[in-house]
C-alpha cells in the first residue's frame, strides 16, 4: 500500500521572492565553494580567489536576511521556504567555511586534524539547523522569537569577516600565527550553535519599523561603510552581534527592547493612586447595583 504524504506537503505552497532570495543565497554558496576550489588548484599562491570567495559567503548572509523578511512582510511563510533555507544555509554556511577553514587556517596542521576541526564545524552547524527547524514548528507553542544557540549565518560572517580582515592585514595568503586564532574562534563557534545561549533574531526589524533621526543616520552610515570597506567593517558587525548575546542578559528591558524590536517611543504605565482605585470600585458597585435592579 503506497503511503501518502502529510496533507501539508501535498500541494507545498512556493512563493517567489523569498525562494529566489533563499536561490541566491545557495548560488553564493556554490560560488564561494569554486573559489575557494581554485585557490587550491592555483600554482602560486594568490589571495583572490579567496577574497571572491569570502564575499560570496558575506553576500549569502545579505540573502539570507531578505528571503525571511520578505516572506514575513508579504505573509508568504511555508514550511517548503523554511525547509530550502535550511539547505541552501548548509551549503553557504557550513561547507563553504569549513573549506575556508581548512585550506588557509589549517593548512599548516596534520591533515587528518585540519578535517576533524572542520568536520566538527559542518556537523555542529547541521545539527543547529536541524534544531531550528523543530524550534520554529514549535514557535507558536512556545511564542519565543530568539534565537536558540548562535545562528550559523553570523558564524560563517564572523568567520569569513575575520579571514578577510586578517588577509587584507597581512597582504599575503600566509597569515602566520592568527591561524591560532581563527582555530579557536572555529571551535569556539561550533559550541556557541549547539549552546542555551538565547540571541535576538530582528524579525521585528522590518521596512516598516520607525526611528529616531540619530538611528537612521547611524544605520546609513553603517551600511555605507560595510560596502566600501567591506574587509574590516563587517568584522565588527558580526563581532558585536557576537557579543550582545553575552551582555544582553543584563541590558534592561526597555534598552533591549530599543535595539532589538526596533522600537523607541515607549508609553508611560499608568499607575492609578488610591483616589483613583477607590472612584474605580465605587463606579464598579454603582453599576453592579443598577444592573441588578434592572434585572
Amino acid at each position: 500500500m503506497a503511503m501518502k504524504p502529510p496533507q501539508p506537503w501535498r500541494t507545498p505552497k512556493v512563493y517567489l521572492l523569498p525562494n529566489l532570495m533563499t536561490a541566491g543565497n545557495l548560488a553564493c554558496g556554490f560560488s564561494a565553494i569554486f573559489y575557494i576550489f581554485q585557490g587550491m588548484k592555483a600554482e602560486t599562491p594568490s589571495t583572490h580567489s579567496y577574497y571572491m570567495a569570502i564575499a560570496f559567503i558575506l553576500g549569502a548572509c545579505l540573502f539570507d536576511a531578505l528571503d525571511g523578511r520578505i516572506a514575513r512582510m508579504r505573509g508568504q511563510e511555508s514550511m517548503f521556504g523554511r525547509e530550502f533555507d535550511s539547505l541552501a544555509d548548509i551549503v553557504s554556511f557550513g561547507m563553504a567555511p569549513a573549506l575556508l577553514v581548512m585550506d588557509i587556517v589549517l593548512s599548516g596542521f596534520p591533515e587528518r586534524v585540519a578535517w576533524t576541526i572542520a568536520f566538527v564545524y559542518l556537523l555542529c552547524g547541521a545539527m543547529r539547523l536541524a534544531r531550528f527547524n523543530c524550534l520554529s514548528q514549535m514557535e507558536s507553542e512556545n511564542g519565543s522569537k530568539d534565537f536558540v544557540g548562535f545562528p550559523i549565518p553570523a558564524a560563517a560572517g564572523l568567520i569569513a569577516s575575520l579571514t578577510v580582515f586578517i588577509l587584507w592585514y597581512e597582504g599575503t595568503r600566509e597569515i602566520g600565527h592568527w591561524r591560532y586564532l581563527l582555530l579557536v574562534l572555529v571551535l569556539g563557534l561550533s559550541y556557541l550553535m549547539l549552546s542555551e545561549f538565547s540571541y535576538p533574531s530582528f524579525k521585528k526589524v522590518n521596512w516598516r519599523t520607525r526611528r529616531s533621526m540619530p538611528w537612521v543616520f547611524v544605520a546609513i552610515l553603517v551600511l555605507v561603510s560595510a560596502v566600501n570597506f567591506w574587509k574590516v567593517v563587517p568584522f565588527f558587525l558580526f563581532l558585536s552581534y557576537l557579543t550582545y548575546g553575552f551582555v544582553r542578559p543584563w541590558l534592561s528591558r526597555q534598552w533591549r527592547r530599543e535595539i532589538e524590536d526596533g522600537d523607541d517611543e515607549f508609553e508611560p504605565e499608568i499607575v492609578s493612586g488610591p483616589d483613583e482605585e477607590n472612584e474605580r470600585s465605587q463606579r464598579g458597585g454603582g453599576d453592579k447595583a443598577e444592573s441588578e435592579s434592572a434585572a
